[in-house]
């Protein structure tokens, strides 16, 4: 792994995020990101704004690590890195945008979920990989089957992930880091309930850390 995927992995977690009015809430959520031991965050272009949302996040805490996820198009790795981000997340595979990632210097975790996906993620060259939607996709059972005959990947499991299940998941080996909205969702965003997201936070970090202990 490289420094960055490195550094994702010992935090354990990480909040996909949807921001509708980055203005107002990116820098407070940075605040409530980083208070509670999770200084990374995937915003997603599931919303406009988010290359906005980067930028306002690493403005105000330079040192967090904040990518873009939903990823569809070179042009949206090309408004990451004008926003300062440092990973690109793709929901599948798409080789054009992993090889113009690579072009760029800038990470990318792109969605695999089949032999075939991983067999090409193998010959780009890649280490670490999102599993996505991970509970709907076969969880981590068919994770860990995946691994068998693809032992050099690492993976991060995203949708379905909760407090319920983040143990489990954070257990195996196999996983890097953990991705999940739940530390993030809407209601608490629109309410502005950073000392919940904050505890939130605080829960999956302590969670991964004795998961990773047993």
């Amino acid at each position: 792994m490289n420094e960055l995927q490195q550094k994702v992995s010992a935090i354990g977690v990480v909040p996909v995020i949807k921001l509708t009015n980055p203005t107002r809430d990116a820098g407070p959520l940075s605040d409530a990101l980083c208070a509670g031991g999770v200084p990374v965050a995937e915003i997603t272009f599931r919303a406009a704004g988010a290359d906005e949302a980067m930028k306002i996040m690493l403005e105000r805490h330079p040192d967090m690590l904040v990518g873009a996820g939903t990823v569809l198009t070179t042009e949206m790795v090309d408004k990451t890195i004008a926003a300062g981000g440092k990973f690109v997340v793709t929901p599948g595979l798409d080789i054009e945008i992993v090889k113009y990632c690579q072009e760029k210097g800038i990470t990318c975790f792109p969605g695999c979920t089949t032999p075939t996906d991983y067999h090409a993620a193998y010959k780009l060259g890649l280490e670490v990989l999102k599993f996505f939607p991970a509970e709907q996709s076969g969880g981590l059972a068919k994770i860990k089957a995946m691994s068998a005959p693809f032992p050099m990947f690492k993976v991060m499991p995203t949708g379905g992930i909760s407090l319920k299940n983040l143990a489990e998941y954070a257990a195996s080996p196999v996983i890097c880091a953990c991705g999940g909205s739940y530390m993030c969702p809407d209601k608490l965003i629109q309410a502005g309930a950073w000392e919940e997201i904050t505890e939130l936070c605080r829960q999956s970090v302590e969670i991964v850390k004795e998961a990773r202990a047993k």
